[in-house]
């Protein structure tokens, strides 16, 4: 665990940043020793993931990660912490919050919801799915067939700013704007009693823009495996794109920010 009061964040991605199941390792052991050094000095460790909870606890355990984070951000969106009564639960008012919102939100623009449903059934090969609790979203057949959509989307956003969505790959799923990995980092960070300059954020796709923003983290970075606008970005802002993939280049991106002695 981190230390009782933790004074800098380090939030990372799971899947192609953490982890990369294509890899050798998956994960490298000196990316835990690293992280583990520096939650003696004060880091909190999160993973800032669009899988669901139970997902996120699977795929430590899949690839042998046995480090129990110390805060989950899971479905871009809710925060949990380590509990006494039940393994993990909420942290703050945040997760509730986030629920309501998106239930007014589905039912605030029922009518740009219907209409983006009818341009994916009648004019792509797309899937609009509709899940439990509320969840919409979209399956695309390929990233330009998505793009496309997105693009249609955003025409709606440009009416309605409250309209989000979180695309990874072919896959996207509409939340509110205001609830994402970038504003939930910044929530968790005020509930620890910090801010931007001391959070550290690492992401390899779309969905990860919105916590490499320096509104919510000042030290950003993507491994060599990030899509070439999530590379672009982060060297927009000044942050570091290492020359490895995953968890190796993650192991370059601490170095970059807290090696050498350097510490928050």
């Amino acid at each position: 665990m981190a230390a009782t009061k933790p004074h800098f964040i380090l939030c990372f991605d799971f899947d192609g940043t953490l982890v990369n199941p294509e890899g050798n390792p998956v994960f490298h052991p000196a990316l835990g020793q690293m992280i583990q050094q520096l939650r003696t000095q004060g880091a909190a460790w999160v993973i800032n993931t669009g899988r669901s909870l139970p997902q996120t606890l699977q795929g430590l355990a899949q690839h042998g990660i046995f480090m129990e984070p110390d805060y989950i951000i899971a479905k871009e969106c809710d925060i949990y912490r380590p509990g006494f009564f039940s393994k993990w639960t909420d942290f703050g008012n945040w997760n509730r919050q986030a629920r309501k919102a998106h239930d007014r939100f589905v039912k605030d623009h029922e009518a740009s919801l219907t209409a983006i449903r009818q341009l994916v059934e009648t004019h792509t090969k797309a899937q609009y799915l509709v899940g439990d609790y509320g969840a919409l979203g979209i399956v695309a057949t390929s990233d330009e067939e998505l793009d496309a959509i997105c693009a249609y989307i955003d025409t709606h956003v440009r009416q309605f700013p409250d309209i989000g969505y979180q695309r990874n790959g072919v896959y996207l799923r509409f939340s509110h704007s205001g609830y994402s990995k970038g504003t939930a980092l910044s929530e968790l960070a005020r509930l620890l009693g910090m801010d931007a300059s001391r959070c550290f954020a690492a992401g390899d796709n779309h969905n990860d823009l919105s916590m490499l923003d320096p509104r919510h983290a000042r030290m950003i970075a993507t491994p060599s495996n990030g899509l070439p606008p999530i590379k672009a970005h982060v060297l927009s802002h000044g942050g570091f794109v290492a020359s490895r993939p995953a968890s190796e280049g993650m192991i370059e991106a601490l170095g970059h920010y807290f090696g050498g002695g350097r510490r928050v």
